[in-house]
């Protein structure tokens, strides 16, 4: 299969910068959200399939790492990176870069597969399954980003 690739782009609103003049941390995470949404359409559950197979993804858990500012009007672009996957949940790796390439922020989740009649985790669809499989095979020789698996603490010597 060929590599598969994934990229969602936006920049920063005015009403996303903060006193200091440079977007919000909560406007990262708005921009991480964003971005898993169009994963999830990436991957093949747009409304019309969640819809069709009552099916959704849920955010478990995220770990954003703040490594620059981003200024008013700046293009940003998200791209992500498969870093394990099961039957029903998905370890991401989500790069946020300003214009000159340069990361400026990253957002690791664990997103959980929903099925929306019963309110619990499911097994993705088939053709999500499929789209899932060829992220894995693009991925899988990749080497793990230096903030994946970070820990919150302070370094003591």
């Amino acid at each position: 299969m060929s590599e598969e690739t994934f990229s969602y782009q936006q920049q920063v609103h005015h009403e996303w910068v903060d006193y200091n003049g440079h977007m919000n941390d909560a406007a990262y995470a708005i921009v991480f959200s964003e971005a898993v949404d169009a994963f999830m359409t990436f991957i093949g559950l747009d409304a019309q399939a969640r819809e069709h197979h009552a099916y959704t993804i849920f955010t478990l858990e995220t770990h954003l790492c703040y490594l620059q500012e981003a200024l008013e009007g700046e293009s940003l672009r998200v791209s992500v990176q498969l870093l394990d996957d099961d039957t029903k949940r998905l370890h991401v790796f989500f790069a946020m870069k300003n214009a000159q390439g340069e990361t400026i922020a990253t957002s690791e989740q664990m997103l959980m597969g929903m099925d929306s009649t019963q309110g619990r985790p499911g097994p993705f669809p088939e053709h999500v399954a499929r789209r899932i499989d060829g992220l894995r095979e693009a991925h899988q020789n990749l080497s793990n980003p230096k903030q994946a698996g970070r820990q919150i603490g302070i370094k003591r010597k």
